[in-house]
């Protein structure tokens, strides 16, 4: 629901605000619309009870996870004041695959 609100304010703000407010305001109305339709399709295509954990335990989606956050840490120089939240995503990520890979090897599937 919270990114569909997003999706609206955003363009609401790309519509009304100016010069480079509304440019980003636009583009995070365009995030949040994305955001939604992906959120969509996951939850439709994965149906069931147990879609996160099905989700947690897919090694294919975390190791994508895990690549953009390895190279998100790579494109920030040193110093960057974001590059903290990278490195934290990116050891979250590794966590992540490590535990998808060892469910999916201890299940057998």
């Amino acid at each position: 629901m919270w990114l569909a609100v997003g999706a609206v304010l955003g363009g609401l703000g790309a519509a009304g605000l100016p010069d480079e407010f509304g440019v980003t305001a636009g583009f995070g109305a365009a995030l949040c619309a994305f955001l939604l339709v992906v959120a969509l399709v996951v939850f439709i295509t994965v149906p069931g009870p147990d879609t996160l954990g099905t989700l947690l335990r897919t090694p294919p989606l975390a190791g994508a996870v895990l690549v953009v956050a390895v190279l998100l840490v790579m494109a920030n120089p040193t110093g960057s004041s974001l590059r903290w939240l990278w490195v934290v995503a990116a050891v979250a990520a590794a966590g992540w695959t490590a535990f998808a890979v060892w469910e999916t090897r201890r299940s057998g599937g």
